[in-house]
């Protein structure tokens, strides 16, 4: 793939990314609309909560609906609670290892599920399978008279060459490092919950998502703005703008069933770090610098069924690079999480 270079402007004014990020596209409002009841998108004060929430109370609003659009979270990691209050989503602040908080949850036909414990971990076993595993159980159980949308990782696939066209939802599941290990296992809290109570589920294996401020392609810009090396050990990934991953999120609402459904969401290209480094530096005027020899395989997935069922992603790498270079030029504000995409041995 030939990675150019092209003028570089914001697609909105900066103030005003998180509206310009939860758009909500026609066919998730479609989707939404043979939809009942209130919906609660659970772990909503990670990355995705905030847009998702907006995204869908938007949605509704096009379809002339007034249900509840309900976040729950600790509201710690990222965005306070009244980010979302200025939305107009009903706030449910607690921790969801507090049995009594998780009894007293609203009932809801439509959960999202976004509870995820990553960056931080890698020293911290017991987190991870508290929060990915344990509370995954209890969450499944809670929700089992819903419809469930997951959202998992491809990390829970089995590395593969970047010539393999990436991990199908069929490929084999190996996954390396304990973060990885318990994803799978929350999968299979699902999966259980799904099969026991023949509770609707989609597992959203995703991968990676990226936005002005958080993402693989932040994290590779950046150094090359920087002029720090580029660690070529994981040679390519794969990346889907946020709104696209969004809104093929809520898409997938019409796909769940039991036994739970897995479904890859990713961009349709399988992308050299060497040759987005390469086009950063065409935007900067900058040379990028390089280190580490590239591994023969890693986690990359074919998000080629999903593309089938609810199109391709509308935003291409071409934009995604331009927003991206432009954002940092501006020196917009990031989260200052960097992704670790290069990490090899799955700790995060």
């Amino acid at each position: 793939m030939s990675l150019g270079s092209s003028e570089l402007d914001l697609p909105c004014p900066a103030e005003e990314v998180d509206t310009f990020l939860s758009r909500p596209s026609e066919k998730a409002i479609e989707v939404l609309r043979s939809s009942e009841g209130d919906i609660i998108v659970l772990g909503a004060g990670g990355k995705m909560g905030l847009h998702l929430c907006a995204l869908l109370k938007r949605a509704l609003s096009e379809l002339g609906r007034t249900e509840t659009v309900y976040a729950a979270s600790r509201f710690q990691s990222l965005r306070d609670a009244s980010a979302f209050e200025q939305l107009g989503v009903k706030v449910l602040k607690g921790d969801f290892r507090d049995v009594e908080f998780v009894k007293n949850l609203p009932n809801c036909p439509t959960v999202f599920y976004l509870v995820g414990a990553k960056f931080g971990t890698s020293e911290n076993g017991q987190l991870l399978r508290e929060i990915n595993v344990e509370v995954a159980r209890e969450l499944a159980f809670r929700y089992r008279s819903s419809k469930i949308v997951a959202l998992s990782t491809g990390c829970v696939y089995s590395y593969v060459s970047p010539g393999s066209g990436g991990s199908t939802e069929n490929s084999d599941m190996n996954p390396i490092g304990e973060y990885a290990q318990s994803c799978v296992e929350r999968e299979k809290r699902f999966q259980e919950v799904s099969e026991q109570f023949h509770t609707p589920v989609v597992l959203i294996r995703l991968n990676y998502s990226v936005e002005f401020r958080y993402g693989a392609l932040l994290d590779i810009g950046q150094k090359v703005f920087g002029g720090e090396p580029i660690n070529l050990t994981m040679s390519h990934v794969n990346v889907i703008w946020q709104n696209d991953a969004l809104n093929h999120t809520v898409q997938a609402l019409e796909i769940a069933d039991s036994p739970a459904v897995p479904i890859n969401i990713t961009g349709p290209d399988t992308l050299s770090v060497r040759e987005l480094a390469d086009a950063f530096g065409r935007r900067f005027h900058k040379r990028p610098r390089f280190t580490g020899a590239g591994a023969e395989s890693m986690w990359l997935s074919n998000a080629s069924k999903s593309h089938q069922l609810f199109g391709f992603p509308e935003v291409g790498i071409e934009k995604m690079l331009d927003w991206t270079a432009a954002w940092i030029l501006e020196e917009g504000e990031t989260h200052g999480k960097p992704t670790g995409f290069e990490t090899r041995d799955g700790k995060f």
